[in-house]
């Protein structure tokens, strides 16, 4: 039975990359693959995946996507914190709730299982009492650890809890406690189910306004089309996406069937996607990011990839040499085995726009909106080996980010997801879909975040950190940017990563040098010939 499901699943997979392959004549055509979030001006488009008035959200079943976030191994929160500037007031936050976040129905709807329809899950709209949704915790003046470790502990706390289905699956605790990077936090935590990540920040945002422009939405970057290639040029790279996709497709198959990552320190136990989480984050500066990307031609997100590599190659470095004679730590004498390689699950944004405005819109006036869990990802190699010179982690990420983006994978990921659940039932899809990702040691994330400053509900804010829990790696790492800041967070299982704080440590150790070894050969002269 195994062996058949398995080889149903292959020739499933293989179906999808000889359509592709026969369907595709030019690489225009697969800008339109996917739309962004937008108004839309007829109802049941997209087969529910346009969010509508309670009047029409009635009763609407759950996606095949959403109801794969109920399974009890694939039970995933999105959780976002974010820092104010002041103390914030509970009564303004839930004033403008209700003109905001409640508009959006999946925020306002229960989640229903009908048994008479073998448990079928719906959308039943509710009243919402935001006594029940907004938790303001008594903050003892007398704190036996720090304000940041109260933080930390808190969030720990909620990771280790879920949420009661007998209301709409959000709830926001207001912590008026002073930080080391905030006067408050707000932490926001949302069951995967109501949207993927970058729906739920672009919801998010849409609630906030610009701090020099209380009437203005947060701008956002917007990604840049690649040109087009001409001539054969086109054709050649129509044939090299086509290849690659199906190169990394196989790869997929093969990691559903029996490729896994090795067995390293950063692998979690079995089951580990329903331990608590430890969540904590620092922040670099971007402005010394972008200097980076500009020296070395290359992105942000491969930027951070790099640093992200040259970070666990050190803390690796170290675990490896726990109870043993410590070799070094450069490039020929360190403690690493040889050769050795981790995968990344690196989520991709397969939308071409966040729809901040749309959203906005969408709540002010009861318009609609596209809506759901887009999730695309890559499996992105990672090299970890201690460099002597740090801009090789660069380039090496570069390398592999520029060979990935030269395929399909994500998008057919994502098609994948939503097909095989509806093929095989919503149990076994999970089990399917899980497989990918859980055979892989880290999940990786970039977002582009707002690029001045925003105030939430009147409150100015000084970070967002957006992360996860209930994902069955041990290491989730998030990128988010804000106005002149680069935040990395960190969602880790204690038992196997029990000193995030040291890893950010060599992720900052890592970052520095890399920095530092731009700035010098951009000082060095060059030979003129």
């Amino acid at each position: 039975m195994v062996e058949a499901r398995h080889l149903s699943i292959s020739i499933l997979l293989l179906f999808f990359i000889l359509k592709a392959a026969s369907t595709m004549e030019t690489l225009e055509g697969l800008k339109h693959a996917l739309k962004p979030i937008r108004i839309v001006p007829k109802e049941g488009d997209e087969k529910g995946m346009v969010v509508k008035r309670h009047d029409q959200e009635d009763h609407q079943p759950l996606s095949p996507m959403a109801r794969l976030f109920h399974e009890p191994d694939c039970n995933l929160y999105v959780i976002a914190m974010i820092g104010s500037k002041t103390r914030i007031d509970p009564d303004v936050v839930k004033a403008n709730l209700v003109h905001s976040l409640l508009k959006h129905p999946r925020f306002s709807s229960l989640q229903v299982m009908e048994e008479e329809k073998g448990g079928e899950m719906k959308w039943v709209p509710t009243k919402v009492d935001l006594e029940k949704h907004v938790i303001v915790p008594d903050m003892c003046s007398d704190m036996e650890t720090s304000s940041d470790k109260y933080v930390e502990d808190y969030i720990c706390n909620l990771t280790k809890t879920t949420l009661d289905f007998s209301k709409p699956l959000w709830d926001l605790h207001l912590l008026n406690v002073k930080t080391s990077h905030a006067e408050a936090v707000a932490v926001f935590r949302i069951h995967h189910s109501l949207g993927d990540g970058t729906s739920l920040m672009s919801l998010l945002l849409a609630c906030t306004r610009k701090a020099s422009d209380p009437m203005a939405l947060p701008s956002v970057p917007m990604m840049k089309k690649p040109k087009s290639s001409a001539g054969s040029g086109k054709w050649w790279k129509a044939f090299r996406l086509v290849w690659n996709t199906i190169i990394d497709i196989l790869m997929v198959i093969a990691t559903v069937l029996f490729l896994k990552d090795r067995d390293t320190p950063l692998r979690g136990p079995p089951n580990v996607g329903s331990t608590g989480r430890r969540i904590v984050h620092r922040t670099i500066s971007l402005e010394d990011v972008v200097m980076i990307k500009n020296a070395m031609s290359t992105t942000v997100n491969d930027v951070m990839v790099g640093i992200t590599q040259a970070g666990l190659s050190r803390y690796l470095n170290r675990r490896y040499a726990e109870g043993k004679k410590n070799k070094g730590a450069t490039e020929k004498k360190n403690n690493l085995p040889k050769n050795l390689s981790i995968r990344a699950t690196h989520f991709i944004n397969i939308r071409p726009s966040a729809g901040i405005h749309t959203l906005a819109e969408m709540m002010e006036k009861g318009s609609e909106a596209k809506w759901g869990n887009w999730i695309g990802y890559v499996l992105l190699p990672l090299t970890i080996a201690l460099r002597d010179n740090p801009l090789d982690y660069i380039q090496k990420a570069k390398k592999a980010m520029d060979r990935k983006k030269a395929s399909l994978e994500a998008l057919y990921i994502h098609s994948m997801a939503k097909s095989i659940p509806n093929l095989f039932g919503t149990k076994t899809g999970s089990v399917l879909c899980l497989k990918v990702p859980s055979r892989t040691t880290i999940w990786f994330s970039n977002v582009v975040g707002p690029q001045e400053e925003i105030v939430f509900f009147g409150h100015p804010i000084a970070y967002i950190a957006p992360s996860c829990f209930g994902q069955p790696n041990a290491l989730m790492i998030h990128v988010v940017s804000y106005v002149d800041k680069m935040n990395i967070i960190l969602s880790v299982d204690e038992s196997t990563v029990p000193d995030p704080h040291q890893l950010f440590d060599d992720l900052e150790e890592s970052f520095n040098l890399i920095k530092n070894a731009v700035m010098a050969r951009d000082e060095t002269p060059q030979n003129v010939i």
